[in-house]
């Protein structure tokens, strides 16, 4: 009932990266300029950006606007290819092969946001966040990307599935879990593991779960993917609860764990069967 973006959707927006096409990796600083103000982005070059976000991003930088949402924008500098190199072994990939000169020659851009302290330009969290969205599909579509780097998650995808997954969730609020939210497996001395990353940013939590013997990594990905979406959904999990899983006679305890401060930062999620 009523705004369905209204959980979803009431988080602070995230730098991301796109991988440009040619043609747009060539045009000039004017070009580039002309581009995006045809697409109704109303650039306007900058020297720096609050935060340092000018380290970031490598000069001509743009300030781009759409609605109350606004960005700073430009050919990503070291420090944020840095950030995203695939080849790191915190950053994840989602179906997704990066070009090899992925960080030469410019192909790679940022966009950090900013916060706007005009009263004339606040409107509401969701408000916000549905225009920083519809910015990131005008801008695939501009830039003709390929590519797309989510920095909560620290997750590389594919730009035109990503920009179609958006689309669908400003159409029916569902959010789109697998590119917005990281699904990693760790090993260590008690077995292996799986976590997400990028949840926290719309939930507040993040989920960690044992890998059942037997149990291969697309089935936790789904049973997490599906407690992810109830969490972006309906809120963070706020006490112990005991629900029945996807397969018959299988049970999913979540048990959030409290941190320092008394924040949650993370459900641990334990399954079980009948058997």
């Amino acid at each position: 009932m009523g705004n369905s973006d209204a959980l979803i959707l009431p988080v602070p927006p995230e730098p991301f990266a796109l991988i440009v096409g040619d043609a747009m990796q060539r045009g000039s600083a004017d070009a580039l300029e002309t581009a995006l103000r045809h697409m109704g982005l109303r650039p306007e070059r900058v020297d720096d950006g609050p935060s340092g976000a000018g380290a970031l991003i490598a000069p001509p930088r743009f300030r781009l606007r759409f609605g109350a949402a606004s960005v700073l924008a430009g050919r990503a500098a070291d420090a944020a290819l840095d950030a995203a190199d695939p080849d790191h072994p915190s950053t994840s990939l989602l179906a997704a092969s990066l070009p090899r000169d992925w960080r030469q020659g410019g192909h790679c851009w940022m966009f950090v946001p900013e916060s706007d302290d005009d009263p004339a330009m606040s409107t509401e969290p969701p408000t916000r966040m549905r225009e920083f969205f519809k910015m990131m599909v005008l801008l695939i579509d501009l830039f003709d990307a390929s590519h797309i780097f989510w920095s909560p998650a620290r997750l590389w995808s594919d730009a035109q599935q990503f920009r179609g997954s958006i689309a669908e969730m400003l159409t029916s609020g569902m959010p789109p879990v697998l590119h917005l939210i990281a699904f990693r497996r760790r090993e260590d001395a008690a077995g292996a593991s799986m976590g997400t990353r990028g949840l926290a940013l719309f939930a507040g939590q993040e989920l960690e779960a044992r890998i059942p013997g037997g149990w291969t990594v697309a089935e936790m990905v789904r049973r997490l993917s599906r407690l992810a979406l109830d969490m972006m959904l309906n809120g963070p999990v706020r006490g112990t609860r005991t629900m029945r899983g996807l397969e018959a006679g299988e049970w999913i305890d979540l048990l959030p764990q409290t941190a320092a401060g008394g924040q949650r930062s993370t459900v641990v999620v334990e399954f079980g069967t009948d058997h």
